[in-house]
């Protein structure tokens, strides 16, 4: 019988979340949730660093999808014209400022239900391109085949972000061109391409209390679960179906949902990503106590506005944290990823 491995080295079990348990810890005494938030946070981060990343719109509009809170589907007037696919050389142009503003992951996203083979060439350079720069990268391109995934991870991608939006319960009453197997699916090719992911969801949707933790608890229980959780405040944008039952949670009650992010999903970084304007600056310090440890820099997201850089600098200078330092250059890495190990007890 070989010896017993010390408990200091085993790894630590996986958890399983079932709803209940995940309501039971957000409806909290607000101090003590915070309190578990932080406490899990500092156990996996520096508590006074935060990361930023910028997110450029690399092909705006025209989409297939139907997805009723997006400014970009050719489903709604919303004013937002359909573009063709950027050069390399701008995108990259649009980088190198992002780096100089402090930003360390560069986000690229394409309004495309999947993308095409082709597209993927300039796709790719973009990436290699990016890496060059000592920055990690993102790309969000819709629904993924595992052919497409190998070679988005031969170019050097470091995340592809890929959300789920909301509940499965919900799922439908925002979307009804694809499904949330449809989601699951692409998140599984991903991650089996060892890619890491980059998933989250949206807040503010005419979705309950319920959803938004149910949406939670589906993350936390992949297999894997997302190493970056970005968490929207959706923006009311005129022609969209989402406009007509929007309800904005309160700062409360997102400050909570940050929190149970943190709890059910510790080791993740967790990233307030469209919405921020909207928010106070109390507001936001709250998150960063209840764990969000990342933000997106830049006057735009894809389509929606974004706090100014200064504005994001005086606050993180007044709450007496930092960003994470920018890495040098190093070159676009190539070569096949490997694949993601299982999770522990897989």
């Amino acid at each position: 019988m070989s010896a017993a491995i010390p408990a200091a080295t085993r790894p630590a079990p996986r958890v399983c979340w079932t709803e209940e348990e995940a309501r039971a810890v957000y409806g909290l005494p607000f101090p003590e949730l915070l309190f578990r938030a932080q406490t899990l946070h500092r156990r996996h981060f520096d508590p006074t660093e935060i990361e930023t990343a910028t997110l450029l719109s690399i092909k705006t509009g025209g989409c297939p999808e139907d997805c009723g809170y997006c400014s970009q589907s050719a489903h709604h007037k919303t004013g937002v014209a359909a573009s063709k696919l950027m050069d390399v050389d701008a995108v990259l142009a649009q980088a190198r400022r992002a780096r100089e503003g402090g930003a360390t992951r560069f986000c690229m996203g394409a309004a495309w239900r999947s993308p095409k083979d082709r597209d993927l060439d300039r796709v790719c350079a973009m990436i290699e391109g990016v890496k060059a720069l000592g920055m990690e990268t993102c790309v969000t391109l819709g629904m993924l085949t595992p052919s497409q995934v190998e070679r988005l991870g031969e170019a050097g991608l470091d995340y592809y972000n890929h959300n789920i939006d909301t509940s499965r319960a919900y799922y439908p009453e925002i979307v009804t061109t694809r499904t949330m197997d449809d989601r699951l699916e692409t998140l599984a090719h991903v991650r089996a391409g060892g890619i890491k992911v980059c998933c989250g969801g949206i807040v503010g949707m005419g979705e309950t209390v319920e959803d938004r933790i149910s949406m939670l608890v589906t993350l936390a229980n992949l297999d894997v679960p997302p190493e970056s959780v970005p968490i929207n405040m959706w923006n009311a944008i005129a022609g969209t179906p989402v406009m007509e039952k929007a309800e904005p949670a309160d700062a409360v009650a997102f400050v909570r949902l940050v929190a149970l992010a943190r709890i059910l999903m510790p080791e993740s970084v967790v990233r307030l990503s469209a919405g921020r304007h909207a928010m106070s600056d109390e507001m936001q310090a709250l998150c960063f106590l209840a764990g969000a440890n990342s933000i997106f820099t830049g006057d735009m997201l894809l389509t929606t506005g974004n706090p100014a850089r200064d504005r994001d600098a005086a606050l993180i200078a007044r709450l007496g944290m930092r960003t994470a330092a920018p890495r040098a250059p190093e070159g676009a890495r190539r070569g096949r990823r490997q694949p993601a190990p299982a999770a522990p007890g897989q």
